[in-house]
């Protein structure tokens, strides 16, 4: 016996041993399975850390693959985790990627040599519906009934060398959780390698069965062919073929009006007579446990208080516990590049090294914290089985703007950082709902925004008060989080009805008992979201970086002997914490050999001055000179970078941050070339309406790419935020000024 092989022969009866001396490639085994029915965790446990994820080519959907070490003294065979589905009648993208890996139809995508048949115990009876379409595949099949303890749990006793006679198929009991039953499913995988599956085992009504007989001449194989040519949405392109099925299908409708129906239910009939054959005992949805709990978080008036609660947690996390895991890997990277500094000649080499490279790579590293934390989170209420009641909580306010249930967790953790939120769309199984909800998450305002407006209310509204009491400041920044909500409704539903219009969501969710989460499955998660963020935006947020130092170095100042170096580890670091960026130490290196003048120098001189220039008369409506358009290019490497340019621009020095005074008072006696003031409240107000509204963050630039498979929809996001934020911003400040208020 081998678990390697020459040429897959599925409907071979020859033994699987009879291979061994023709191996040239591993074994290729899928796991297909409902959602919910335990795939993942089985699929962790047969494979480790030995796996791999990325995404089938030209979509988003994930592809998992991992090796399985069947026997000690065979190959690994290739295991690939297919999208959970209930059907292989495809009705969404992630359905047709499992129909055509297990048919054999996916490129890049070696055909299976077996199935696993992924089946929940607790849940028979509408798992075997797939099971049935699977032994038609003309492919091996085994099953693994998963979750057996639970089953157990629930009095039901069933009768697995029973099941597996019925089915025609091996069938093995395994918890993953415990180890229990691995090294027989991986035994009854090597068996099953070149054996005969069944095939067709359900019989329609004796009229139907005539007319399949009919059409199909001799043989299994004929019969399987005119039932997929009767009952199929499409007729075969054969003239004489087609014709013959369209006069049984009309005589079958003369008989019965819903004569398609009839394989869907034959299928049923069949799957409980298996069923009652096998099991005994009262099967259940779900264990009591989970119906008491549900009387609570499924209620009407307590299941949202509940749900806040559970969310203002994992908010709270995003938001305030990454901040110290942040500011080290900050300050971890500002020490490499002052070490760096200190340890090598000044010049264009040493200034790329510290603040192109080490604080670009410091700029992805550092939003790892609130990523592991978000999915840490995601994995344990997936894992749990509480997902699936948030997102039934809120799918009536969800669909009120064409959104699935499931957008509400991405984009409640995008106010903490758009980055981890987007991602968190991977939960949404519609790609139309999963890219409106990415194409909306940044207008959130995320951590990232709070020193731009902290800065403003400092300079203009501390000592504001309405009606004495009230804080004009606070009002500020209440306002601009629900102007960045209200945007993000009228998008959502222009974009639901537009270009990614599509019938009102419907929410089919299955809510699966209440289990303790499993360790490993949450470790899997994190380490693979992790890993996909850095891999795949961390390439382009570092290039990024590296434009953007090279445009404010260069061209060079004639008596700076560190040009640029001030201002580019301000703008390389994407920190969300508010914390000042990775080249804090590389400002002071460069503040000891030139001064803030000579950095305020260089950067009005450099590309990114020049561009201020030229902008400036595009950006003049909305108040903004060409100093607060550098600001404004420098920020497109994180938002709160535009705090340290302002530092360097008005000669304050790097250290300075959004509440320092020196800056606010450089910003309030900052003057146009007419003497006149350069910011006033107004132009404070439009900027920040421009901040809530513009997307200013290369990172999530990057991993809407990442995401989306596509440079086309960053950029359109980048140009439609930028449009809204440009609107808004003119008519803030315009209208601003005909109220007098300017």
């Amino acid at each position: 016996m081998s678990s390697t092989l020459e040429s897959p022969s599925p409907r071979t009866t020859e033994p699987a041993g009879g291979q061994a001396e023709q191996a040239v490639r591993p074994l290729v085994v899928a796991l297909a399975g409902n959602p919910n029915a335990g795939k993942t965790s089985l699929f962790n446990a047969l494979t480790g850390l030995r796996q791999k994820v990325a995404n089938y080519p030209g979509v988003t959907v994930e592809r998992k693959e991992g090796v399985w070490a069947l026997a000690p003294d065979l190959r690994p065979a290739r295991l690939l985790d297919l999208p959970g589905l209930y059907s292989l009648d495809a009705t969404s993208i992630d359905e047709q990627i499992a129909h055509d890996v297990l048919t054999g139809r996916m490129a890049d995508t070696p055909a299976p040599d077996v199935i696993v048949a992924v089946v929940d115990a607790t849940n028979l009876e509408r798992n075997l519906y797939l099971v049935t379409q699977l032994l038609e595949t003309n492919r091996p099949v085994v099953v693994a009934l998963t979750m057996f303890d639970l089953a157990e749990r629930a009095k039901l006793e069933i009768d697995v060398k029973r099941l597996g006679e019925s089915l025609g198929v091996r069938v093995v009991a395994v918890t993953a959780r415990q180890r229990r039953g691995l090294d027989e499913l991986a035994h009854a995988v090597l068996s099953a390698v070149g054996v005969e599956t069944p095939g067709v085992c359900w019989r329609l009504s004796p009229r139907a069965e005539e007319e399949v007989l009919l059409l199909a001449g001799d043989g299994a194989a004929g019969r399987e062919a005119a039932l997929r040519d009767i009952y199929s949405d499409e007729l075969p392109p054969d003239a004489a073929r087609r014709e013959a099925v369209e006069q049984a299908r009309q005589r079958l409708a003369r008989l019965n009006p819903q004569w398609w129906q009839e394989p869907l239910t034959a299928r049923y009939r069949w799957i409980e007579r298996v069923a009652e054959g096998s099991v005994r005992g009262t099967q259940t949805e779900r264990p009591s446990t989970t119906e008491r709990i549900d009387r609570v978080v499924t209620h009407r008036l307590f299941g949202p208080v509940v749900l806040l609660l559970v969310m203002g947690v994992v908010f709270q996390a995003i938001f305030s516990w990454a901040t110290l895991p942040m500011d080290l890997i900050d300050r971890g990277f500002g020490a490499l590049a002052e070490l760096t500094r200190a340890h090598m000649p000044p010049g264009l080499l040493t200034d790329l090294l510290a603040d192109g490279v080490i604080a670009g790579v410091g700029g992805v590293l550092v939003f790892l914290p609130q990523i592991l934390l978000l999915f840490f989170f995601i994995a344990l209420l997936e894992d749990s089985g509480y997902m699936s009641r948030a997102a039934f909580l809120m799918d009536r306010l969800m669909r009120g703007v064409g959104l699935h249930g499931k957008a509400f967790m991405p984009l409640l953790s995008s106010f903490a950082c758009a980055i981890p939120g987007i991602m968190a769309t991977r939960t949404i199984e519609n790609p139309k709902d999963r890219l409106a909800t990415i194409m909306i998450a940044p207008f959130m305002s995320c951590s990232a925004r709070l020193p731009v407006y902290t800065l403003m209310i400092a300079a203009f509204f501390s000592e504001k008060k309405l009606f004495g009491f009230v804080s004009v400041g606070a009002l500020l920044i209440l306002s601009m989080y629900l102007l960045g909500i209200t945007v993000a409704i009228v998008v959502a539903w222009i974009l639901k009805h537009t270009i990614l219009k599509a019938p009102p969501p419907p929410l089919v969710l299955e809510l699966p008992p209440y289990r303790v989460p499993n360790l490993v499955n949450v470790a899997q998660a994190m380490r693979t979201r992790a890993w996909l963020f850095v891999k795949r935006a961390g390439t382009v947020i570092l290039t990024i970086s590296i434009l953007l130092w090279a445009l404010m170095t260069f061209p060079r100042a004639s008596h700076n002997p560190a040009p640029g170096a001030q201002v580019v580890a301000a703008a390389q670091t994407a920190s969300q914490t508010g914390i000042g960026p990775t080249g804090e130490t590389s400002q002071g290196a460069g503040q000891a050999q030139g001064g803030a003048g000579e950095a305020s120098e260089q950067l009005q001189q450099s590309f990114a001055g020049r561009l201020g220039h030229v902008i400036e008369p595009v950006i003049a409506p909305l108040g903004f000179d060409w100093k607060m358009g550098i600001g404004l290019i420098a920020s497109f490497a994180a938002r709160e970078t535009i705090v340290s340019t302002l530092s360097i621009i008005y000669n304050v020095g790097k250290d300075a941050d959004a509440s320092s005074p020196s800056l606010i008072e450089a910003v309030r006696n900052a003057k146009r070339p007419d003497g006149s003031p350069a910011w006033t409240p107004l132009v404070a107000v439009s900027m920040m309406v421009f901040f809530v509204l513009a997307l200013q963050c290369m990172s999530t630039v990057a991993v809407v790419r990442r995401e989306t498979n596509s440079w086309r929809w960053p950029l359109f996001m980048v140009a439609y935020m930028l449009v809204i934020a440009y609107a808004a911003s003119f008519v803030t400040y315009q209208g601003g000024r005909l109220l007098g208020l300017g």
